[in-house]
């Protein structure tokens, strides 16, 4: 079960989701749903719930790791997403990293794509590597200009919250 906070047009709700094959149960600020979840490809999602379909679209924001743009009903909403765990552990150790930026996972989920190599000069904002989490692709995104140190996932891996995927320098 994945535990986090989604900040919608300024309100905080807490959230747990589980998912089981297509099923989706969802909890939202104590509010239960199940949901059956088809991916519809190129970021759109048809969402069932009894006897309401929702053709939905997921996007990432590009803007910071965690932020979706999510269009339901006509309507659009930027969902800004935090993981507690990761929030209390990137706290901890900030004072450690001496000037080196890390790339963490900011929900478990699994690599699928590896886009540069240990070595590799880049610009901030370039794609580092590329996470599934809940159906979704997140690209994961250097945060400043450098030189990747590290690339600590391989493709095909499963990571969980907080864990430390690059470190740039």
């Amino acid at each position: 079960m994945i535990k986090l906070r989604a900040e919608v047009a300024g309100r905080d709700h807490q959230i747990s989701i589980q998912e089981r094959e297509s099923v989706v149960l969802a909890e939202v600020d104590g509010r239960r749903y199940q949901l059956t979840l088809h991916d519809l490809g190129d970021s759109e999602y048809l969402l069932i719930d009894g006897n309401n379909v929702y053709n939905c679209r997921v996007e990432n924001t590009h803007d910071r790791a965690g932020d979706l743009e999510v269009s339901l009903r006509g309507s659009s909403y930027t969902v800004k997403l935090t993981d507690p765990k990761r929030l209390r552990s990137a706290q901890s150790g900030a004072e450690h990293d001496q000037g080196a930026a890390r790339i963490v996972a900011p929900m478990p989920g699994k690599v699928v794509r590896i886009l540069v190599a240990a070595g590799t000069e880049v610009e901030a904002g370039a794609g580092i590597l590329v996470v599934e989490a809940m159906k979704m692709q997140n690209e994961m995104k250097a945060p400043k200009t450098g030189q990747v140190i590290s690339i600590d996932a391989e493709v095909g891996s499963t990571v969980n919250a907080g864990d430390v995927l690059a470190v740039i320098e």
